[in-house]
C-alpha cells in the first residue's frame, strides 16, 4: 500500500485546509459518521404524491382557499388553476389588488342565481339553438346566463374532448365566467358517463399539470408518482421509485451543469453534429458529381469514382497528369482565406468536443463500474465483521456514497466547462483576460477534485478484508479524510460556478441545483394536515 501522505500527493490533504481550520482525522470521522437526514432538522423539501394521495393533496390546498375566502369548492378550484395552484400567489394578489380584482382575473363569479330558473316562465327561448324549451330543461350558471341543457351539454362535451376541462367558460359572448363543475358533471354524465369520468380525472390531474411545484416523475415505465417541492424549482429530487432527476427540466440529475447546457450537450451527443464536423475536416466534395471524397494517400492529386481528378489542396478540377512541381491544368496560386479558417475552426471544435466528451464518458463509465462495487464492498464488510464484530465499518459505505456523489459532480462539470469556456452559444460579460483567469481557477479546482476522487476510488477498491487490523485502521483514516476533502472540493467547485461564472453569462440566466453534501434527499410520503369531512 503506497504512502498516502507522500510529498507528491500533499496538496490532496494538507494544502486544502486553512490555517484556522486545522482538523485532525477524528474530526473527519465525526463529520462522516454523524450524518443525519436533512429532514430531521428542517423537514422534507419534497414529497411524493401517489395516485391514492393525489385527491387528498388537492383538497388540502382547496380547503385553505375555501376557508380563507369562504368560497365553494369549484370556485376555489377555478382560482387555484388560474394561479397554477400557488396558494401564496392567491394571497399576495388578494392583499395587493383586493378580492374583486382577484376574482375578475380568474373568471370567478360569486353572485348566486340558483333561484332564477324558478322565476322564469314555463317556456324559455334558448338563444343558442333558437328553440323554446321548458324551464326545467334550462341551466343557469353563477354568472346569471342560462341556456338549454342540450346546448350546455354539447358545449361541455366539445370542451372536454378538446382538453379544456379545467376552465370551461360560459357560452355567452364576452362572458369570461367559469362554469360550475358540479353542473357540468351532472349534464355530461346524463349523456356520457365515461366522458364525465374523464372530466373528473382532468380536474384531479390539474393539480399536477397546472402546478409549478408538482411534476410527474419521469420514470420509464412510469411509477405513477408525482413530486411536490416546497422551495426552489431549480433543484434535484429523488422519487420513491429511486429515480433521481432535475425538477426543472425533468432530465436526469445534471448539476453543476445548467438545464440549458445539459439540453445542448445531450443533443450534441445524440445527433450527427460531430459527424458533420468530421466530414468537414477529413473530406472534400468532388467538383463534378459533388460526392464526398476521403484522401487515404499522400498525393494531393485525387480522383473521384466518377473519374474526375481534382486538387486536394483547393478542391479545384484538374487533369490527371502531374509532376513533382505542378498538376496538369491547374495552379493553387490563390489562398482562400475564408475556406481555410472555416476548415481550421471545424477541426478545433471537433478536437475540443472530443476532449470534453472523452472525459465525461470516462467518468460516467467509472461511476457505473463503481456502482457495481456495492455488493462486493458489502461482502468485504461481512468478512471484517466476522473477524472484528465489535467494530463499526460504516466508514466504508459512507466513503462509497461520497465517491458516488463526487464522481457524479465531476462528470457533469465537463459539459459545463465545454459550454462555459468556448462555445458560442454562451455569451460572457467578461474580457478575454478575465475569462482566462476564471477558466484557470475552475480547471485547477476541477483537477484537484479529479485527483482526490481517483484516490478515494483506489482506496475503496482495495482488498481491505484481507488486511491485518492495523492496516484496516490506517485505510479507515485515509478514506474518512478523503471523504471530507472531496466533499469540500465539490462545495468549492459549486461556489466557483455560482458566484464567479454563472453571473457573467449574458442574455439567458443559467441556474443550477444547489450542492447536496449528503446526496439527493429522497422525497417523503405526503402528510395531510387536515381530516376529510365525513
Amino acid at each position: 500500500m503506497e504512502d498516502y501522505f507522500s510529498s507528491g500527493d500533499e496538496y490532496c490533504y494538507h494544502d486544502y485546509y486553512d490555517d484556522d481550520d486545522d482538523r485532525d482525522a477524528s474530526y473527519g470521522l465525526q463529520e462522516i459518521e454523524t450524518e443525519v437526514p436533512l429532514s430531521c432538522t428542517k423537514g422534507p423539501s419534497s414529497e411524493v404524491i401517489t395516485k391514492e394521495s393525489l385527491l387528498a393533496a388537492q383538497r388540502e390546498d382547496l380547503r385553505r382557499i375555501m376557508d380563507l375566502l369562504s368560497l365553494k369548492e369549484h370556485l376555489a378550484r377555478t382560482l387555484l388553476i388560474h394561479y397554477r395552484w400557488d396558494v401564496d400567489k392567491v394571497i399576495v394578489v388578494l392583499v395587493e389588488k383586493g378580492k374583486d380584482k382577484l376574482y375578475a382575473e380568474a373568471g370567478v363569479t360569486v353572485s348566486e342565481h340558483d333561484n332564477l330558473s324558478s322565476e322564469l316562465s314555463s317556456m324559455v327561448m334558448c338563444i343558442i339553438c333558437i328553440e323554446e324549451v321548458s324551464a326545467s330543461e334550462v341551466t343557469t350558471m353563477d354568472c346569471g346566463h342560462c341556456f338549454c341543457n342540450n346546448c350546455w351539454t354539447e358545449h361541455f362535451i366539445v370542451k372536454i374532448n378538446e382538453g379544456q376541462s379545467r376552465r370551461i367558460r360560459c357560452m355567452e359572448y364576452n362572458c369570461y365566467a367559469i362554469c360550475d363543475e358540479a353542473k357540468i358533471r351532472s349534464l355530461v354524465s346524463a349523456r356520457d358517463p365515461n366522458l364525465s369520468e374523464k372530466f373528473d380525472r382532468f380536474l384531479l390531474e390539474s393539480y399536477i399539470e397546472d402546478n409549478k411545484r408538482v411534476k410527474w416523475c419521469p420514470s420509464v415505465p412510469h411509477c405513477g408518482n408525482a413530486i411536490r417541492i416546497k422551495d426552489d424549482e431549480f433543484c434535484e429530487v429523488e422519487c420513491a421509485c429511486g429515480l433521481q432527476f432535475c425538477f426543472n427540466c425533468l432530465s436526469e440529475a445534471h448539476s453543476p451543469c445548467s438545464c440549458l447546457m445539459w439540453e445542448l450537450w445531450t443533443k450534441k451527443c445524440q445527433d450527427e453534429s460531430e459527424t458533420v464536423n468530421w466530414i468537414t475536416v477529413h473530406t472534400k466534395p468532388c467538383p463534378n458529381c459533388h460526392k464526398l471524397v476521403h484522401k487515404d494517400g499522400g498525393c494531393n492529386l485525387v480522383c473521384c469514382v466518377c473519374g474526375q481528378a481534382f486538387c486536394w489542396l483547393c478542391g479545384g478540377p484538374t487533369g490527371k497528369e502531374h509532376t513533382w512541381t505542378s498538376i496538369s491544368g491547374h495552379s493553387c496560386g490563390q489562398y482562400k482565406e475564408d475556406q481555410g479558417k472555416k476548415t481550421e475552426r471545424a477541426k478545433m471544435d471537433l478536437l475540443r468536443y472530443i476532449h470534453y466528451h472523452n472525459l465525461f464518458k470516462a467518468h460516467t463509465d467509472s461511476f457505473k463500474r463503481e456502482a457495481e462495487l456495492k455488493e462486493t464492498i458489502q461482502e468485504k464488510i461481512s468478512h471484517l465483521e466476522e473477524r472484528q464484530s465489535s467494530k463499526d465499518f460504516s466508514w466504508v459505505t459512507n466513503g462509497l456514497d461520497r465517491l458516488f456523489r463526487s464522481r457524479r459532480v465531476l462528470s457533469y462539470s465537463y459539459p459545463f466547462a465545454y459550454y462555459m469556456f468556448g462555445d458560442d452559444s454562451v455569451k460572457l460579460e467578461m474580457t478575454k483576460e478575465e475569462k482566462e483567469i476564471k477558466q484557470n481557477l475552475f480547471e485547477e479546482q476541477q483537477q484537484q477534485l479529479h485527483a482526490n476522487v481517483e484516490k478515494l476510488s483506489l482506496f475503496i477498491g482495495e482488498p481491505f478484508d484481507q488486511y491485518p487490523e492495523d492496516e484496516v485502521e490506517e485505510l479507515r483514516m485515509k478514506i474518512i479524510n478523503l471523504s471530507v476533502i472531496t466533499d469540500r472540493l465539490c462545495r468549492k467547485l459549486y461556489e466557483c460556478i455560482e458566484n464567479d461564472l454563472l453571473d457573467s453569462i449574458q442574455l439567458v440566466r443559467h441556474r443550477i441545483a444547489p450542492y447536496m453534501s449528503r446526496g439527493l434527499e429522497k422525497a417523503s410520503e405526503l402528510s395531510i394536515c387536515w381530516k376529510t369531512e365525513a
